[in-house]
């Protein structure tokens, strides 16, 4: 067995691009549209880690999707937690679960999708404004 991907559908691709690869720091790695089925699939991957990427399903037509229920986050290990979390918080992306343990840090993409951040390595020494920063909302 090996692991392919996980996929999260996306309302707006644009929006999520920008998140996924411009904020996070992903790389799109392969992109395949289908006009016969008005879909385009959008696969983006860490650097280095492209074996194991994120499907983007973009559907054409529009709908509403809700979180599901049986699926909790994704994950991704970072080279400094808090400038990550800085960066993100500079764009305007909400903060859920903030970094005060140097280790762990919650956002949520534009379609609503959780993401888990966790520190390379050790954990970071604790840090202001982290460690006394509230979670805000679920994740």
């Amino acid at each position: 067995m090996k692991y392919l991907h996980t996929m999260v559908r996306v309302r707006n691709l644009e929006k999520s691009l920008h998140f996924y690869c411009d904020l996070l720091g992903l790389q799109e790695v392969r992109r395949y549209d289908s006009e016969q089925g008005k879909f385009t699939l959008v696969f983006v991957a860490a650097k280095g880690d492209e074996h194991a990427p994120l499907e983007l399903t973009y559907n054409w037509d529009d709908q509403t999707y809700d979180e599901g229920r049986n699926f909790g986050h994704v994950a991704y290990q970072v080279e400094n937690i808090y400038e990550l979390c800085q960066r993100l918080l500079d764009a305007g992306v909400t903060i859920n679960r903030p970094p005060r343990d140097g280790h762990m840090a919650f956002v949520r993409s534009p379609d609503n999708i959780s993401i888990e951040l966790l520190q390379a390595g050790e954990s970071l020494p604790t840090a202001e404004p982290w460690a006394s920063m509230e979670n805000t909302g679920h994740w």
